[in-house]
């Protein structure tokens, strides 16, 4: 999901012009685009940042509620 909304929002950019605005290596937002858990959660959020997609990345750290919770 991180490549095609890379590409959706920043179309012209190469993987060097992308990874820079996100602030990692190449290399690294390759691994990103794997799904590569090594990838501190961090730098994914940092890319979710740049996308606008910061709503979606806060809901998915959002513990699901029970029947049985208090």
């Amino acid at each position: 999901n991180l490549r095609a909304a890379r590409k959706k929002a920043f179309p012209k950019d190469t993987l060097e012009d992308f990874a820079l605005r996100i602030g990692v290596s190449r290399a690294t937002l390759q691994r990103m685009e794997k799904g590569d858990l090594s990838v501190a959660l961090g730098k994914y959020y940092g890319a979710a940042k740049v996308l606008g997609l910061t709503g979606p990345f806060l809901a998915l750290l959002q513990p699901v509620r029970s029947l049985f919770d208090d």
